[in-house]
Formats: structure tokens, sequence, C-alpha cells
């Protein structure tokens, strides 16, 4: 790994160069906070995709792109005094040593699940109205509702037990299928909604990720999903063409190099 000196060296010489883009560039200049948004949200999803494939090469790359990224909200936040990367960094800076308070303070902790706690708190001091104010409203869904449930959780509003959370799990499928057979459709998308936020809620408690374990399986089929094709492909068929019996044993197959 290289020195801090040389880190320091690294990152200068992107500023330098942003600088030069942001002044000779025509598309760099034109670029806004704005028109940087959707680019910014679409690097942080390549960024999990790499996370997710556990390919350091490529998380390294998506983590430059996002660094850039940030150095590029810098740059535009000065040329109006705004602010400047300087001021991005000491801001962070000052938030992590407020926000820990057991490491830069005189405050004891015992365990992660205090050190939460005592963060939501300080949120609170810090002029948040509700626990849930820090929630993005863009965020997707199941990372939302993951959120939600996490910070309620660091000031004591949660299950003690996961068979607690699991049982609820299951009084909300019974209630999902009770509205199914009378056929309400808005009472069923609602009973669905609170089956998955119930096993989201869940899978806080086992210690699973629900977005990583969905893009998983989601990644996992796809996988699998192709290979039935090239393997349809090869035997001169169209999968419209195939019985499902007929496509179920390829698919097996699949399992057995995607797992």
């Amino acid at each position: 790994m290289l020195s801090r000196k040389e880190q320091l060296a690294a990152f200068n010489r992107l500023l330098d160069i942003m600088d030069e883009l942001r002044e000779k560039c025509p598309w760099d200049k034109k670029q806004t906070i704005q028109s940087l948004r959707h680019l910014t949200i679409e690097e942080t999803y390549e960024l999990g995709d790499a996370i997710l494939d556990n390919d350091l090469q490529e998380v390294k790359k998506e983590l430059g792109d996002l660094l850039l990224h940030i150095v590029f909200y810098a740059k535009i936040g000065s040329e109006t005094d705004a602010f400047d990367i300087a001021d991005v960094a000491n801001s962070i800076s000052d938030k992590l040593i407020h926000r820990h308070p057991h490491i830069y303070g005189d405050i004891d902790v015992k365990d992660e699940k205090e050190v939460k706690e005592n963060w939501e708190k300080l949120k609170l001091k810090e002029g948040n109205k509700s626990v849930l104010e820090g929630v993005p409203k863009s965020l997707p869904a199941v990372v939302k509702a993951n959120r939600i449930q996490d910070k309620v959780a660091g000031v004591g509003f949660d299950w003690e037990e996961p068979h607690q959370v699991f049982d609820k799990v299951k009084e909300e499928i019974l209630e999902l299928e009770t509205e199914i057979k009378k056929g309400n459709t808005n009472a069923i998308e609602s009973e669905f909604g609170d089956v998955l936020f119930s096993l989201i809620n869940y899978a806080r408690f086992i210690k699973v990720n629900p977005e990583n374990a969905l893009e998983k399986t989601n990644k996992k089929f796809i996988k699998r999903f192709q290979f039935l094709e090239n393997a349809a492909k090869k035997e001169g068929k169209e999968l419209s063409d195939m019985t499902l019996a007929e496509m179920d044993v390829i698919w097996e197959k699949s399992k057995t190099f995607f797992k």
C-alpha cells in the first residue's frame, strides 16, 4: 500500500485534473450538480454490482468513478463559493468526531448496539425531529424498509428474539392468504407489503442483508435462465415451443453450475 504522502499526492493529482477539465473540456464545463445526479446514481449501482460479485479490481474502478463525482460536485460548489472539497472533508470529519464520543469523548459503550443507539440519540439532539428523518425518500423500497427498521431499532423499538419476528412473518402470510380468498385487490396489496416488510425485518435478525440476498438470487436466476436458453438453442429448439417439463429438465441441470 502507498504511504499517506503518496495517497495525498494522488488525490491532489485528481483535483488538478478536475480543475483542468472544468476549464477546457466542453462536456465537463457544461455539467451542473443536477445533470450529474443520475450519473452518480448509476455509478453507485455499478459499485454495488462489483461488491456483490466480489470483484475487487472492479470495486477499485467503481470507487474511482464515485470519487470523481465527489470531486466534480465540490469543484462546481467552489465556483459559486458555496463549498469546496476541503469543506466537504472537514464537514464529514467534524460529524464523525461528534458522532463517536466513545472514541473522541468520555462516553463508554460496551458493544455495537450501544454505539448505534447513541448515534440516533445524537441525531435527535442535533435537531432531527424524527429518527426516520435521515431515510432518503428515493431509496429503493427494500433498502428503505431495511433502513427504517434499523433506525427504529436503534432507539429500542424492536423485537427481542428472532422467533418472534418469524412468527410475525407467518401471521402476515396468513392475513395475505385470507385477503386473497376474499379477492379484495387493495387489501391484497397491503397485506403483501406487510409480508415483505416482516421478511425484511426477519432478515435483519438473522444477519442477512435483504437487498444483497435478493440481488444475488436475481443474478443466479439470470445465469440459470441463460443456461436454459443456450441449451435449447444447441438442441435447435425455441423456448416458446418447449413444454414446461422439457425446460425443467435443463433448469435442474443449470443448478449444478449456478448455486
